[in-house]
């Protein structure tokens, strides 16, 4: 299988804060298999570091009051690009991300809420019928295999 993984989840500092998510089970799974890393805010010319932004009412809106749906949405159509080219299998995403949250996302208001719903790359993964998994979900499932092939 060939995947593809949120950056920052193999320790790409491409966090809004100039830092990472680096999941080391994910990453021990990964070595030795085709991946592409892809960060989509990246990909769509922001900094790294950034603003902090959330997802309010359709558009993405930074910590100051900035509109920079722009930058996302071309970030994620160059990602998505970039997936189907590599063709991979499965995207392994960064949970609550404006661009990759693909079960829940910060409510739009920098409230520390969730809220049900999409980041912007994982809506247009879904649009193009391109399976996605938030990492955590996607080690459970790994997690759960395991035991089963044990049985």
């Amino acid at each position: 299988m060939k995947y593809a993984v949120s950056a920052c989840l193999l320790g790409v500092n491409c966090k809004y804060n100039g830092s990472n998510n680096l999941h080391q089970g994910l990453k021990e799974f990964l070595q030795g298999k085709e991946v592409l890393t892809v960060c989509p805010e990246v990909l769509g010319g922001l900094p790294s570091p950034r603003a902090c932004c959330e997802i309010r009412e359709g558009k993405v809106i930074d910590e100051h009051g900035k509109d920079v749906s722009e930058a996302f949405r071309n970030g994620a159509a160059i990602a998505v690009h970039k997936v189907k080219e590599f063709q991979a299998d499965m995207v392994i995403l960064q949970p609550r991300s404006p661009s990759c949250g693909n079960t829940c996302v910060y409510s739009g208001y920098f409230d520390g809420r969730l809220v049900s719903g999409r980041g912007i790359f994982a809506k247009l993964l879904h649009t193009e019928n391109i399976l996605a998994m938030d990492v955590d979900v996607f080690m459970d499932v790994l997690e759960k295999s395991k035991e089963e092939k044990e049985r």
